[in-house]
């Protein structure tokens, strides 16, 4: 009887586990225009924008 509640409890565990996704924000995880622009200490954050590129 205690390897089958074991089992069980090992189960649960382990699905609630795997159900857990992590999300990101879009563009692939990369970081928004305007911290990168912080980062690289621009003037605009029109270059790391992607709509914003010719």
């Amino acid at each position: 009887m205690k390897s089958i509640k074991g089992f069980l409890l090992l189960l649960v565990f382990t699905i609630s586990c795997v159900s857990c996704e992590v999300r990101t924000a879009g563009n692939s995880g990369q970081i928004p225009p305007g911290q990168a622009k912080k980062i690289y200490g621009t003037q605009s954050a029109k270059p790391f924008a992607p709509g914003q590129n010719k």
